[in-house]
């Protein structure tokens, strides 16, 4: 179960994302963003990708309107392509709708002309600190077909130091 909410006084939420590492038999590091729940009517398009929020603010003034987006998100997510032999981890990121940028806020505020080699607006991100899942070494030696039946797995919420791909 994943579930945030905005700040009271801030922007509301465009979407809540799973991110997931591993690494191949090779050892080459992967990566897979999962979009797992978001505002409004919108769909992944034919390539998985969701569509983006929208946008409210107002150069010129340095404001946004909460019109687009949600006061929170939630779901429940299970991982697809989850192996019970790889090890992995996971952590959440949400996103904000666009508001203006703080050189934005400074053109506004102090009268000058904004740059133009920097954007006008961003998606502020906030993240949550990983899960590490560490298969136990039955259950790796079981996949790769070295011993007999797999047996459970173990969750393995230690640092990245005791549990790092």
């Amino acid at each position: 179960m994943i579930r945030a909410l905005r700040d009271p006084d801030g922007a509301n939420l465009d979407r809540i994302q799973v991110i997931k590492g591993w690494t191949t038999q090779d050892g080459e590091p992967m990566e897979k963003i999962y979009d797992v729940a978001w505002s409004g009517e919108r769909k992944p398009g034919p390539d998985g990708k969701l569509p983006p929020v929208g946008d409210t603010v107002n150069v010129e003034q340095a404001t946004y309107t909460n019109a687009i987006g949600a006061p929170y998100l939630e779901a429940f997510w299970v991982d697809p392509d989850f192996d019970p032999a790889e090890r992995a981890f996971y952590y959440v990121r949400v996103l904000e709708i666009p508001t203006p940028r703080w050189t934005t806020y400074d053109a506004k505020v102090f009268g000058v002309e904004r740059p133009k080699d920097q954007p006008a607006s961003q998606q502020e991100r906030a993240y949550t600190s990983p899960i590490w899942y560490t298969p136990e070494a039955k259950t790796a030696a079981a996949a790769s077909g070295r011993i007999g039946p797999p047996s459970t797995v173990a969750f393995d919420s230690t640092t990245p130091e005791r549990s790092a791909l």
